[in-house]
């Protein structure tokens, strides 16, 4: 069940991710009137659950420095709704995948089948932005609703993601470290990517250092990798309780069906790789 919950995440992730690399959606928070990229980022991400602080905002994110979020919020809710950046996504997300696959609304409809059953049939407690893109996926337009569902999946994934880097006494810096070290996100600009100081990225160095998870170097430790393995087989299983609604043949036909969308948006090289999200370069 495992790797079906990752192969899972393989074929939904690059869906959901247009919303970030597509040069129309990176514009979105300017185009809503927020000062950039980021402002607009944070305001997508968090809009599901309202007009949300910076403080919690920072927790479900996990691995967002504090100062970066805390300029983006509560800031933008005083140039624009919660709901409009939730339709402003939608929209978005769904016009670049029509340009990316002229096939996907007659696609979308097969696949939003599977995809509602397992997010309306998944467990709610303590999955926080999963719970709030859930309550989302009645949209009438197919496309929108289809990458609304990957959003659903993708933050239920994520959420089990936080939960398990807290469960092994990692913040958010700390993670960012162990995963660039084990070559799962680019090292070049990861940090200044995700917020944090050059003394803050120095002093997780030096904790994770004190737990042998790296060497001298910044390099993973072999105990170093294997934590950050656990990591990832945990974030699997959690993540595979999505599926539990379908059987296994079902599985298999919804990631026949998905591959060919995937590997048409792959194929535009939309994503790059290697990436901040962490997905990997398909073999």
């Amino acid at each position: 069940m495992e790797l079906r919950a990752r192969t899972l995440w393989l074929r939904t992730e690059p869906l959901h991710a247009v919303v970030y690399f597509d040069e129309q959606c990176r514009a979105m928070g300017r185009s809503l009137g927020l000062k950039g990229f980021w402002m607009g980022y944070f305001a997508a991400r968090t809009a599901p659950m309202g007009a949300v602080e910076p403080s919690p905002a920072t927790a479900v994110l996990a691995v967002f420095a504090p100062g970066m979020v805390s300029r983006a919020l509560p800031a933008a809710w005083e140039t624009v709704a919660p709901a409009q950046v939730i339709d402003q996504r939608a929209h978005g997300a769904a016009r670049a995948l029509r340009a990316l696959d002229p096939g996907i609304d007659d696609r979308a409809v097969k696949l939003s089948v599977p995809m509602l059953e397992m997010v309306e049939r998944a467990p709610a407690v303590a999955r926080p932005l999963f719970t709030a893109n859930r309550a989302l996926c009645d949209r009438e337009d197919p496309v929108e609703q289809l990458w609304q569902l990957t959003t659903a999946l993708r933050e239920f994934r994520g959420d089990a993601h936080a939960a398990v880097l807290a469960d092994h006494g990692l913040d958010g810096c700390e993670a960012l470290w162990l995963a660039a070290a084990t070559d799962r996100v680019p090292r070049d600009g990861i940090r200044l990517d995700r917020g944090w100081s050059e003394e803050e990225w120095e002093a997780a160095r030096d904790r994770l250092r004190s737990r042998a998870l790296l060497d001298a170097d910044g390099e993973a430790t072999v105990r170093g990798r294997e934590e950050r393995q656990r990591i990832e087989d945990t974030t699997d299983r959690l993540a595979a309780q999505l599926l539990r609604p379908l059987s296994d043949p079902a599985s298999d036909a919804l990631f026949a069906a998905l591959e060919p969308v995937v590997h048409t948006i792959l194929a535009a090289d939309v994503l790059p790789f290697p990436n901040p999200i962490g997905l990997p370069r398909p073999a």
